[in-house]
This record gives structure tokens, C-alpha cells and sequence, in this order.
């Protein structure tokens, strides 16, 4: 009877081994692929079992949580949606999210390590703690003016503190209701199949998901590489380049808007927006060179992050001449984001060192204490102070005597360039209007505010004339509202 009992005990023995062993294989080694296996609904419950953190713009929560009983539990609100979306994004049950509510979601979903009271907490309680706060880099006047001054036609306005690279508005038109998509109901459908048909294509970030044809607007570019690798070495001389301008290579001569570009100055040719001078210098600083600049103004930078993903603007490093010459004014193949021609801005505002820009100041826990915090940092340097310097005089001129005069501050600075970039099968689509500028109240040692507005469906004369008229009053407003504190 003994042996039996032994052998038994010791079968009991093996059996139980084998169930630790598989406990031990299935909740180590097996564990996150069933926590990522789409069939497991216990994730997605979890996930949705406690209120998210809040996104902040100006200490003031922007969004919320609602109670709604059912079993994923805890639905996304927001407070003013449509004028926070294109920095919020949205946290939606059923599509996942988006921009902040992307890039921060440990954070704000409080599975972020750092959350925790100690090292390793989360992992040995098997437990997250509540939902962190994201406190953005926005300042809620100056969003809502460059808002409401796009009102609702297609366009986008971006920001920025060029002394730091705090993003102060972010706004992309026409907008939408992050709330809508939050649930998992057919409302949530239909709003998601409705949006998504919408010919205007609400849910496109144009601030830093679009790009477009800069236009003129890229001329401070260009001025910038003929400066720095002395192609110009005085601004106010003629520069020979003559009027018409054929491009090289072709016979296709290259048309001015404008008078008295013949052999025109630089500072002549960025202030009226000579089509000629600017192509003509670009041809001769070379591919080489305006590559160099362009790409240390952020062209061609595919990991740039706010800390959302940015488009990148592009600028050909490969080009005939006749093709650089179209690209140094903003045309052909070349292309931007809003942000990027706002860091162009902002380089010249600042002398020439160039910020990186961001979006979230810090991260905090449910209670406030600090988890994270972004500190401004170097982004690189496309020009010498001198340069910047120079650019500076011909933006105020632009403003003071040229086509940006719509921008014009009493009691401030304000440097600009007006733009109007051409679209379509042989240009035959709407122009886009383009102003970037920058303002510094008179009174105060840097400048306050970098800004860039496209407006994509623009009632256009002549170009940078639309510029000057649709996009640089919307910039006005926003560069009053940052001049304010």
C-alpha cells in the first residue's frame, strides 16, 4: 500500500510542478502577447476603467472624463473641441488616438512608470495610478485669435516664442468635435464616416501634418543662403540680375509681379517680392548651398517631433538649375508645414538661433507634483547674427513700405513677408496665401511672437497681394493677443 501511496503523492508531485511551470509560461513569457491579442477585451476595460488625465492650456483643463456606466466604462470629453483639436487630437474608444493624446498616453492613461510612489510599483501591484496632467506650451488668447481669424476656411496658423520654441498657437481650419469620436455607439460611426468624407478634411492637422508650396514666403530663405555664403555681400546693391530672368537651361522667362526688379537689391527684391532677384540668387549660391541653409531651417528633417510626429518640408537636394531656380521662390517641388515657415520666422526674430519647438511644457501626476518637464533647447543655427540681423531690417521694411503693411502694430516691431504660392496642373488651382512674421513690442528686449498663416481657399489677386490681404490681418491678430503679456 505504501509504494502506491508514494507513487501517487509523487504523480500529485509532477502534476503540480507542470501547473506551475505552465502558470509561470503563461503569465511571463506568454503575457503580453495576450494582452496585445485583439480577442482580449480585458485590456481594452482596463484601459478604460478610471477617468484620463487632463490636457491643460493655460492651467485650465481642456478636456474631461464622463461616467457612463457601461462597461468601458469612462468616456473623453472636451471642453471647446473644435478649437483645441489640432493640439489635443482626439481618445476615442473605438479609433484609438491621436497627437497629444498620442504621444502622452501613459501619461494620461496613468500607466507611465514615473507615476508611481516607487520603482517597479505598477509591475509587483499589478495596479496603475491615476491619470497624469499634460500642460501644454498654448497660450488661449492667442489661440483663439488666429481661430477665429481663420474662421473656418481651410488655412492653418503656427506660433512660436522664438526666444524658446513654446509653441503659443497651433490651429488647423476647418475643425471638429474630438467629443464626437469618444464612444463606441453609432454616433461615434457616423461622426467618424461623416468626418472622414468631408471634402474639406476636418481632421487633417494642416499645422504640422500638411505641407504646401511656401511661395514667397521662402524668399527669407534664399536671402538668408546668398547672405551667409557671400553671394550678397551688400543688400542694398544691385545684384545684376536682370529683368526678364530666363531659366537656365530653358526659354521660359520668369514673370515679376511687380515693378522695378531689373537688376534690383536684395532688400528691394524681399521687400516688393521680386520673382527674378530671388531665383537668380539661388542659382548662384548653388544646389549645395541652399541645401545647407534650407535644411538647417528644418527642410528635409523626417524626426522632427512637438512631441507629435511633424510632416517634413521638403527641399530637392537633387535639381537642375532652371528647377533650382523655381524651387529658391517657393514653387516647384519645394513644400512646408506651417511650423516650418513659423521656425523660419522665428530664426530671424531671434538672430539667427533657431529653437527647438514643443508642445508640452510638463507632465504632472494626478495630484501635481512634476513627472517631466521640456526645457527649450538649440535646434540648430541656419545664419550669423549679421545675416539675421539684415533680415530683420528687410522684414520691417516688407511691413513699414512693401506688401506686408496689412501687419503692421502700433506700439511694436513687426517684420514680415507676404507670399502667394501657385498650385495645380499648370497653376491652375486657387493660390495659397502665405505671411510669416514676427513681433516685438517696442518697449520690450526680444521679440514676443513668430508666426506663419496659410490660407488655402483665398479669393486672390495678384500674388502676394493675397498674402498681404487674407493671411497677414490673421496674423496681425494673433501677434496682438502674444504682445499682450
Amino acid at each position: 500500500m505504501i509504494p502506491h501511496i508514494r507513487r501517487a503523492a509523487a504523480f500529485c508531485l509532477l502534476l503540480f510542478v507542470a501547473l506551475l511551470v505552465n502558470a509561470v509560461r503563461i503569465q511571463v513569457f506568454e503575457a503580453p502577447g495576450l494582452d496585445d491579442n485583439p480577442a482580449n477585451r480585458r485590456a481594452t476595460v482596463t484601459r478604460f476603467s478610471q477617468p484620463r488625465g487632463n490636457i491643460l492650456v493655460g492651467g485650465r483643463a481642456v478636456t474631461g472624463s464622463k461616467d457612463t456606466g457601461q462597461q468601458l466604462r469612462y468616456e473623453r470629453t472636451y471642453a471647446q473641441g473644435p478649437l483645441y483639436a489640432s493640439v489635443t487630437g482626439y481618445a476615442s474608444q473605438t479609433y484609438g488616438t491621436t497627437l497629444i493624446e498620442n504621444a502622452e498616453e501613459e501619461v494620461l492613461s496613468g500607466t507611465d512608470p514615473m507615476l508611481a510612489p516607487l520603482p517597479f510599483w505598477n509591475d509587483i501591484t499589478r495596479s496603475r495610478q491615476p491619470g497624469g496632467e499634460v500642460a501644454t506650451t498654448i497660450r488661449a488668447s492667442v489661440q483663439r485669435a488666429a481661430y477665429d481669424g481663420l474662421a473656418g476656411r481651410r488655412g492653418a496658423v503656427a506660433a512660436i516664442d522664438p526666444s524658446s520654441g513654446r509653441i503659443l498657437a497651433l490651429v488647423s481650419s476647418p475643425s471638429y468635435d474630438p467629443a464626437l469620436l469618444s464612444g463606441t455607439g453609432p454616433g461615434a460611426a457616423a461622426a467618424w464616416s461623416r468626418l472622414n468624407g468631408e471634402r474639406a478634411q476636418p481632421m487633417l492637422n494642416r499645422a504640422i501634418r500638411q505641407t504646401y508650396p511656401p511661395g514667397s514666403a521662402f524668399k527669407i530663405v534664399t536671402a538668408a543662403a546668398a547672405l551667409e555664403s557671400r553671394t550678397v555681400t551688400d543688400a542694398d546693391a544691385p545684384t545684376g540680375i536682370a529683368e526678364p530672368y530666363v531659366l537656365p537651361g530653358t526659354t521660359t522667362t520668369l514673370p515679376n509681379e511687380t515693378t522695378g526688379c531689373d537688376r534690383a537689391s536684395l532688400a528691394y527684391a524681399i521687400r516688393w517680392s521680386c520673382n527674378t532677384v530671388l531665383a537668380g540668387l539661388g542659382v548662384k549660391v548653388g544646389l549645395a548651398g541652399m541645401v545647407e541653409t534650407a535644411e538647417k531651417f528644418g527642410f528635409n528633417d523626417s524626426g522632427l517631433r512637438i512631441p507629435s510626429g511633424v510632416a517634413a518640408s521638403r527641399f530637392d537636394t537633387t535639381m537642375r538649375d532652371d528647377e533650382l531656380a523655381l524651387s529658391s521662390i517657393g514653387q516647384l517641388d519645394t513644400s512646408a508645414t506651417p511650423l516650418q515657415m513659423a521656425m523660419v520666422a522665428s530664426a530671424v526674430a531671434a538672430g539667427g538661433d533657431l529653437r527647438h519647438p514643443y508642445l508640452v511644457d510638463r507632465t504632472m501626476t494626478a495630484d501635481g507634483d512634476i513627472v517631466s518637464r521640456t526645457g527649450d533647447r538649440a535646434y540648430e543655427r541656419p545664419m550669423s547674427p549679421a545675416t539675421a540681423q539684415q533680415l530683420r531690417q528687410m522684414m520691417i521694411d516688407s511691413v513699414t513700405d512693401g506688401t506686408g503693411a496689412s501687419a503692421a502694430i502700433e506700439g511694436a516691431t513687426v517684420g514680415g513677408k507676404t507670399g502667394t504660392a501657385q498650385h495645380g496642373v499648370g497653376n491652375s488651382g486657387t493660390p495659397y496665401a502665405w505671411f510669416i512674421a514676427w513681433a516685438q513690442a517696442d518697449d520690450a528686449l526680444r521679440p514676443a511672437v513668430a508666426v506663419a498663416v496659410v490660407v488655402e481657399d483665398t479669393a486672390a489677386g495678384r500674388p502676394d497681394i493675397s498674402g498681404g490681404g487674407d493671411a497677414a490681418p490673421i496674423a496681425r491678430a494673433v501677434m496682438e493677443k502674444a504682445l499682450e503679456d
